[in-house]
Order: C-alpha cells, then sequence, then structure tokens
C-alpha cells in the first residue's frame, strides 16, 4: 500500500484538485497515485486527489477496494465509487463535480500520458493566464490504428468547429479554473466527454493554451476505445453541431 505521507495544509480549500479516472486500474493505480502525490508534494502541497474508480455491477474489478484503502490512508484522497451508470464521462463529470480546488486537473489513471505533465499544466495556466490548459500528443505509441483514427477524428472536428485551434482534442491532462468550470455544461457520459469540454470552451470563448507530451502504450491491457465508441464520436460531434450551433 502506498507510503507516501500525507503533508498537512491550513487552508480549507485545495489550490490543485487532480482528478484521476481509475476505471479497470487495479493495483497499478497504488504506484500512479503514489508518484502523483510526491510531485504534488513538491510543487503544489495544498493538493486533493479525487480517485474515481466506478465499476461495473458484476465485474471482478477490485479497483474501487484499493482506492478506498489509499483514501483511508490520507485524508486529501476523495474516493468516488459507484456502481456505473455510464462511461468515461460519467467518470469524469463525477470526478470534477466533486472537485473543490482552485484548479482542476483530470488525467487518466492508466499511465499512457505522462504524470510529471500535471505540474506543466499548472504552471501554464497561471503563467499565461488562460481559463483552461491542455496538452496534445507530439508523438504516440498507442499503434498505428489509434493514430490513425485519432487525426482523421481531429480533422472531422476542425471541419464541424472551425476557430477551436486544438491540435489534439482528446488529450489530457487538462486543467482549468473553478470559476470556468462551473460555465460548463457538461452532460457526457461516454467518451465524447473530452470533446464536450473543448465545445463549451468554444461556445464560451474561453481562452486555452497547449503543450505538447509523448502518449505511451499500454502493454499489459487492451484499450478500452472499440469501433463502437469512434462512432459513437462522430455521431455525437453531428448532434452538437445542430444542437448548440
Amino acid at each position: 500500500m502506498s507510503t507516501v505521507k500525507e503533508i498537512s495544509i491550513v487552508d480549507k480549500q485545495p489550490t490543485l484538485s487532480v482528478v484521476v479516472l481509475c476505471y479497470r486500474a487495479g493495483e497499478s493505480i497504488i504506484a500512479f497515485t503514489d508518484t502523483l502525490q510526491e510531485q504534488l508534494n513538491r510543487f503544489e502541497p495544498n493538493w486533493e486527489l479525487v480517485l474515481v474508480g466506478n465499476y461495473l455491477v458484476g465485474s471482478d474489478d477490485k479497483t474501487g477496494e484499493i482506492i478506498t484503502q489509499l483514501a483511508q490512508n490520507n485524508s486529501k484522497i476523495k474516493p468516488i465509487i459507484k456502481p456505473k451508470e455510464g462511461m468515461m464521462g460519467w467518470d469524469m463529470r463525477m470526478g470534477m463535480n466533486a472537485a473543490t480546488g482552485k484548479y482542476i486537473c483530470v488525467i487518466d489513471g492508466d499511465g499512457q500520458f505522462p504524470i510529471d505533465s500535471i505540474e506543466k499544466a499548472y504552471q501554464y495556466i497561471k503563467e499565461k493566464n488562460v481559463d483552461l490548459v491542455k496538452t496534445f500528443r507530439e508523438a504516440r505509441y498507442d499503434g498505428a490504428y489509434r493514430k490513425f483514427i485519432s487525426f482523421w477524428y481531429n480533422v472531422f472536428f476542425r471541419i464541424l468547429f472551425p476557430g477551436l485551434h486544438s491540435r489534439d482534442i482528446n488529450s489530457k491532462p487538462k486543467i482549468i479554473t473553478q470559476q470556468a468550470f462551473k460555465q460548463l455544461q457538461l452532460t457526457s457520459n461516454d467518451w465524447f466527454a473530452d470533446a464536450e469540454i473543448m465545445l463549451e470552451v468554444r461556445r464560451l470563448q474561453l481562452s486555452f493554451y497547449e503543450f505538447p507530451v509523448v502518449f505511451s502504450q499500454i502493454k499489459d491491457r487492451r484499450s478500452f476505445v472499440k469501433v463502437s465508441a469512434i462512432l459513437e464520436f462522430v455521431r455525437n460531434l453531428i448532434t452538437y453541431r445542430f444542437r448548440k450551433n
């Protein structure tokens, strides 16, 4: 179990909330959160960690139990563990809605996005004085198929929604001010969630900044993104285009 010690902070409101999407992460989330806490203690000790371990009823996913133990050892960790009523978007909305920090960051807990990119995003959102900071995957090692799908998805996005100059809509981490987050009207329960955030940024004319990261490969499991999810992406983009624009 985690060996990272809790650092006490007087300020009641966290400066930075980090929402980690932990679906089916299992024991790997222990090392992930240990590394994350060590980094947070260095660059922003007044932090809150929201671990989202929602599960499918009847599955053998033990992530929720592991998250519960982590939270019992550190009062700065907030566990979100409920039977799933949606997929990634539902998890993300639950986690971000539970975050109380002045800045809210969201990242996947599988390690594909580098943990140290959270510190960079946090520095940029303060230095650039923008509403949101996100990454784009300058290099990615998750296979030719995923790169092909991501490329055309982003092309299709730019055609439907010109004027939003984002190179990689679905990339994380994303960090947003609490003030800006409260303005977003998020409803997605599925893989459209990242795109919906950026579409809300476009609708509200919020300011944002992007910086590059390297996206790693997951060797011990297959991607959760199926062909059906890709079709879902496209359908959601078209629906959003004609509903809100």
